[in-house]
């Protein structure tokens, strides 16, 4: 059936999309996307997909909205070009933040942008590490959601820490961070924090858990502006952690985000290549992993007809 698999990719991430089509032994499908100089989308797909199981990889990193309806049209001139089934695979969910109304007359964008996928004509998405769980219900189609998690375990296990505790920045990222201290046999402590308005700014309240004398590992699903990193680092190192280091999966670093990781003391960073990198923003104690073989064994399970789910059991 793998003659039957078609892979498209917008103009965000191509460089992922050939790592994944390299590890499925696979060509890139053939396709055009550009904007006219009236800033329209314009989608071709250059080759036949009528009755194929297409999937389109577009994380909706910056340019978000750019990113979100070229997305969009791809999977509308999929639709219309007849394939199959439509698999959007969204390593990074843009407007994944805006999962509730938390504030009097606010939207849930991340509902919002389920619908527009939806309506577009998606029959199912596969995404990694949403920044909540429940976005997964803003969808009546599938949603398949894999963690980096194992990625980046990975990583560390390879450094044979000992005296390590892994630290959440949040409660909400609590449960994740447990998980990867379970791994790496180490203890938690968890950062209470308040976020500041919706300037991105944050005030940190407490460290609960013990990391005095101890080496700290951050961990959260994004780092945006690194604002919260700076001053998590800063409460750490207070509280008498020896070294600080942190992860996430989808390395945002939007504004100053390069220049505070790069004055930080905070000893290395380590992500994933859900979002691209641009060599601008690459610094020698940012570390990226990939995650090809990660979607692409998904892409190829449900491709198969097989349990993405297996992947994680132990």
């Amino acid at each position: 059936m793998i003659d039957e698999l078609k892979i498209f990719t917008g103009n965000t991430h191509p460089e992922l999309a050939k790592e994944v089509c390299l590890y499925l032994g696979i060509s890139l499908g053939k396709a055009e996307a550009f904007q006219f100089s009236n800033e329209n989308t314009f989608v071709r797909i250059l080759e036949n997909v009528r009755g194929r199981d297409v999937f389109v990889i577009q994380p909706t990193s910056a340019p978000v909205n750019q990113s979100l309806m070229e997305l969009l049209i791809f999977i509308d001139t999929l639709k219309r070009a007849s394939a199959d089934r439509i698999t959007a695979v969204i390593p990074y969910y843009g407007y994944g933040r805006s999962d509730k109304k938390d504030q009097p007359r606010v939207p849930i964008t991340g509902r919002l942008v389920a619908d527009l996928l939806t309506v577009a004509g998606a029959h199912r998405v596969l995404t990694v590490d949403l920044h909540a769980g429940q976005i997964q219900g803003f969808f009546n189609i599938p949603v398949d959601e894999l963690t980096a998690l194992y990625i980046l375990r990975n990583y560390f296990m390879e450094k044979k820490w000992d005296n390590l505790t892994v630290v959440a920045t949040d409660i909400g990222i609590s449960k994740r961070a447990r998980d990867l201290a379970h791994m790496l046999n180490a203890t938690l402590a968890i950062i209470e924090k308040r976020r500041v308005g919706n300037n991105d700014k944050t005030e940190t309240l407490n460290i609960i858990g013990d990391v005095r004398g101890r080496r700290a590992l951050m961990v959260d699903d994004e780092i945006d502006t690194a604002g919260s990193l700076v001053v998590a680092v800063t409460a750490l190192e207070k509280n008498g952690a020896t070294e600080v280091y942190s992860c996430c999966t989808h390395p945002i670093f939007s504004g100053p985000a390069i220049k505070r990781i790069a004055e930080s003391t905070v000893k290395e960073v380590v992500v994933t290549d859900t979002v691209p990198l641009p060599e601008a923003k690459k610094l020698n104690k940012i570390v990226v992993l990939s995650t090809a073989s990660l979607i692409g064994e998904a892409i190829a399970r449900i491709h198969n007809g097989q349990s993405v789910g297996a992947m994680f059991e132990k």
